[in-house]
């Protein structure tokens, strides 16, 4: 994502080569002018620098190759493709077509010179590439060789990696470098010079991006490959420099802003604990004083609630909005998904019922006649506790007086739909917010991720609970983890390994549940994968 506003704004349907089909593909990836293009990075790059011998060229490794095409033919086996015969003079290679067109087999024909890159497979009959990339060569006008590494994009149905680099060839011919902003100074730049590269001029952050989709062939790869290139650290840097600013400017709007201070009241918060078979522990009663000192002011709060799985954040949920319940408000709690709507509204309903207080539930499956029902109850203010997933920012919910809104799993929402719930208030006040996570996030970390929240954490768990401990391993571990799991499953111990993506994706370079689910039950014959 762009760190800030370019000087120059320029639409994809400005750019050569995309009409609305293609620009609505872009737009599924959120990209959405010529300036978004440029922050589509590379996923990786291949050298097409040099035309290699055929004769050297090596199983398993990708190269660029020149030849005549001797003989090409469609041959009918398991599966029908066309094979063509190239020959440079250090030896003989096939190219093959699982997917051709007729004008396609009409261009291949013998006699004709071609130049092709692709992965090189050994097979029974010498070597060979599937579906390489090819031009067809005119007699008289060599082809010229790539002079930077050839980048390949994520990316989506419909779009090739050829179209990809034109659209970004097209969207930098379209910008210069005072079209992007700098945001870091001399000095932050210092700090990721690189020496092979003094002769020219990367420090604007235009040319940093030109670089790191046109690289020459001398660039480290290696570091490339580890994300630990200068260029890659300075637009990390860049990056993380423009989200500080931007939740500092939400920050500061923020405080610039109107709610109705709560008075401090503990009668329903004394009924409440009285019914509670524990007490709270000394961080709940921390934490509560910590919100009950931001919601007492005349300014929103915007606060980020983190703690364990079991450590009492609904608790301390539900007793900051018996604050605003007290007075006559209406609290909304989110959650991201149907199944945690559910799961809080047994809660709270077991927890609030006891004190006359109305909980109800919100989500998109409800049945029509009973919808409408649950949004008359939220407009009139029946409903003092609204739970519910993103339903409850549909343009038909009006709340009665929406005074405290409470996210689970913040991680889950971005800083759109937060801001869509807090301006269902209808008046010029605004809402006090409690955003909430289990994620283990060190302090330093959640203060520059989440400038624009105030931070409270739950250390410490109730009596009896075991400690949850959380490990970060890198991918080399990843066998060591699958005999844990094997461990486990043998003493009778269940255990969830969860991913990122249901399915593959070819934006996302995720891990997804389908595949791990297939390579656990192939490593774990003995265990129950499900």
């Amino acid at each position: 994502m762009p760190p800030l506003t370019p000087t120059k704004m320029v639409s994809l349907s400005a750019l050569k080569g995309i009409g609305p089909a293609i620009a609505n593909k872009l737009n599924a990836l959120g990209i959405s002018s010529a300036m978004d293009l440029l922050f589509h990075l590379p996923l990786r790059y291949q050298d097409r620098t040099k035309v290699q011998p055929i004769g050297s060229i090596r199983n398993g490794y990708s190269a660029v190759v020149e030849g005549e095409i001797r003989a090409c033919d469609i041959v009918f086996g398991k599966r029908r493709s066309l094979l063509c015969k190239i020959q440079d003079g250090t030896g003989v290679m096939t190219l093959r077509f699982f997917h051709f067109s007729a004008a396609q087999k009409k261009g291949l024909v013998p006699g004709q010179m071609i130049r092709c890159y692709g992965e090189v497979s050994l097979v029974r009959g010498g070597i060979e590439l599937i579906h390489p990339e090819y031009q067809l060569i005119i007699p008289g006008q060599p082809l010229p060789t790539a002079e930077y590494l050839t980048a390949v994009y994520p990316s989506t149905d419909g779009i090739s990696q050829v179209r990809w680099r034109n659209y970004i060839k097209a969207a930098f011919e379209a910008l210069d470098k005072n079209s992007i902003p700098n945001l870091l100074s001399n000095k932050h730049l210092s700090l990721f010079n690189n020496k092979k590269f003094d002769n020219n001029n990367f420090t604007d952050l235009y040319s940093t991006l030109k670089l790191l989709h046109f690289p020459p062939p001398t660039i480290d790869l290696e570091l490339f490959s580890e994300g630990m290139h200068p260029l890659q650290r300075r637009l990390a840097f860049e990056e993380l420099v423009a989200q500080r600013i931007s939740h500092l400017i939400l920050r500061k709007d923020s405080l610039q802003e109107s709610a109705i201070a709560i008075n401090d009241n503990s009668h329903l918060e004394k009924q409440f604990l009285s019914l509670l078979p524990f007490q709270l522990t000394a961080a709940q009663i921390r934490v509560l004083t910590e919100i009950k000192g931001d919601i007492t002011r005349p300014s929103p709060m915007l606060r980020l609630l983190q703690g364990d799985v079991g450590s009492g954040k609904t608790i301390v949920a539900a007793l900051a909005a018996l604050q605003f319940i007290q007075q006559g408000q209406q609290v909304v709690l989110m959650a991201p998904t149907e199944i945690l709507a559910e799961q809080h509204l047994t809660t709270f309903k077991e927890w609030l019922n006891p004190l006359s207080i109305s909980v109800n539930l919100l989500v998109s499956k409800l049945p029509a006649a009973e919808k409408r029902q649950r949004l008359a109850d939220i407009a009139s203010g029946e409903t003092q506790l609204v739970i519910g997933t993103h339903a409850l920012i549909q343009d038909q919910v009006v709340y009665h007086d929406l005074g405290f809104i409470i996210i689970d799993e913040q991680h889950r929402f971005g800083v759109e739909q937060r801001r869509t719930l807090k301006n269902k208030r209808a008046d010029i006040h605004s809402v006090h917010q409690l955003v909430m996570t289990a994620t283990p996030i060190p302090r330093t970390l959640a203060m520059t991720f989440y400038a624009d929240l105030d931070y409270s954490v739950i250390d410490e768990l109730p009596p009896g609970r075991t400690p949850i401990e959380t490990v970060a391993l890198s991918n080399d571990k990843r066998l060591e983890v699958i005999e844990r799991v094997s461990n486990a499953c043998q003493q009778g111990r269940q255990v969830y390994w969860i991913c990122t993506l249901i399915e593959d994706s070819e934006t996302l370079q995720c891990q997804a549940a389908e595949t791990t689910a297939s390579e656990l039950a192939a490593l774990l014959p003995d265990v129950n994968v499900g």
